[in-house]
């Protein structure tokens, strides 16, 4: 589904990503993790064409598409949470909902088509699709829900999910994890989850890759990558032992909360 070769981003002199390389299948969810200023948020901005590659390329399905503009990733097929919700607040749950689905594919549907497919992206988060529930009183774990819900309204084929986690309680996670899962299930949506809460995210995905400083330097299996020892010296440090634990023989149950 996603191919993504040698890519690059320089801003002066600065190199931000440094000829990374992966592959994803459909159907898959990638967890990318790193420390802070590590390349992960400038990977998801390439991809979703939020920034232009200094080199290299970005495939999605057969198609070259570094360097186009978000709205074009967008009707392609490429949906994306970001890290703070920054919601319609004069507009109701719903509302906010129907304008993702309606522009995000290009205005191809009805506003008929939009009403309905806000509503399905709603019941698929557990939120209130109550066309008078105003955004005003949601908490961290309803604005995740509606960013997650707005980018699911888009229809998409791959999901950039940034930080779908953060601000969260212990339960909340569990949660939001679950959603993840099912919604890869239900819809067969291909996922890159970007997460610093390390116990749930190795629990859910089927790969990991590791950047620092720009690089990849770890690629694999959960259980794999939390045994590296150079992913322990940049990443997760003492908290190895739990994760690795987390995804041994007890079938992957979720393990400690490492957070960088």
């Amino acid at each position: 589904m996603l191919s993504v070769t040698n890519l690059t981003k320089r801003f002066g002199g600065f190199t931000a990503v440094d000829r990374i390389s992966f592959a994803l299948e459909q159907g898959e969810i990638l967890g990318l993790i790193g420390p802070n200023g590590s390349g992960k948020s400038t990977t998801f901005n390439l991809i979703a064409g939020t920034l232009a590659p200094s080199e290299g390329s970005i495939s999605f399905l057969g198609q070259d598409i570094g360097g186009r503009p978000p709205m074009a990733a967008c009707h392609l097929g490429i949906g994306r949470t970001f890290q703070i919700p920054r919601p319609f607040k004069r507009l109701s749950i719903l509302e906010n909902i129907a304008v993702a689905a309606y522009y995000g594919q290009n205005g191809q549907i009805s506003r008929t088509r939009a009403w309905e497919q806000a509503e399905e992206a709603l019941n698929l988060v557990n939120l209130p699709s109550d066309p008078k529930s105003p955004v005003d009183g949601l908490g961290a774990a309803g604005l995740k829900k509606l960013e997650l819900a707005r980018a699911l309204a888009t229809q998409p084929k791959l999901l950039l999910a940034d930080e779908s986690l953060g601000g969260l309680d212990e339960h909340e996670m569990e949660q939001a994890a679950d959603m993840l899962s099912l919604i890869r299930r239900e819809k067969n949506i291909t996922i890159i989850w970007v997460e610093h809460i390390m116990g749930v995210l190795m629990r859910v995905v089927d790969r990991v890759m590791v950047l620092d400083h720009g690089e990849k330097i770890a690629e694999g299996l959960p259980r794999e990558v939390a045994r590296d020892p150079r992913v322990i010296e940049v990443y997760l440090g003492s908290e190895e032992i739990k994760i690795a634990d987390a995804q041994g023989d007890a079938g992957g149950d979720a393990g400690g909360d490492a957070r960088a």
